[in-house]
């Protein structure tokens, strides 16, 4: 089973818009929010990412791995949890993240996710990624679930 960390901005704890929170109710205890502090990183996580157990999902160019998750996958993915702005200064601000092998999605579908301003190219919400990275390690009833999920919360 696909163990998933979102490591969310404080900002986006009390955001009406965050889909991490539809991760969390559809992954269950196999996802798990961590608050992004830059100077006091988790500990939990260092540990897990010392131990070479973490994987990293962020649009890179030295990509280590393609979505194509297999045996030698790593056994957690961070998912960075923020706007895209506030996702690269964590990015940036955390030298554990760099070190971190690179998981990128190739040519993702166009997001359906319409309500947060200045998207990137390609780029897609929480939600939307984590069902990929489902469907992409053989879930697929928690993928069609989760993408389920979100499009009752972009309606509402």
């Amino acid at each position: 089973m696909l163990k998933i960390i979102l490591l969310t901005h404080s900002r986006e704890m009390d955001r009406a818009n965050n889909t991490g929170q539809l991760v969390k109710q559809v992954l269950g205890d196999n996802a798990r929010v961590v608050e992004w502090h830059r100077k006091q990183p988790d500990a939990e996580l260092l540990a897990a990412i010392e131990a070479g157990k973490v994987g990293l999902v962020f649009p890179s160019d030295e990509i280590t791995q393609e979505a194509g998750l297999s045996l030698a996958s790593p056994e957690y993915l961070v998912i960075i949890d923020a706007t895209w702005q506030e996702a690269r200064k964590m990015f940036n601000q955390s030298p554990y993240l760099k070190e971190l092998p690179k998981v990128s999605l190739v040519n993702p579908p166009k997001s359906i996710y319409p309500l947060r301003r200045n998207q990137i190219e390609g780029g897609l919400c929480t939600a939307e990624c984590v069902a990929l990275l489902l469907n992409h390690a053989g879930e697929s009833a928690l993928s069609t679930r989760l993408t389920e999920q979100l499009m009752a919360f972009v309606e509402r």
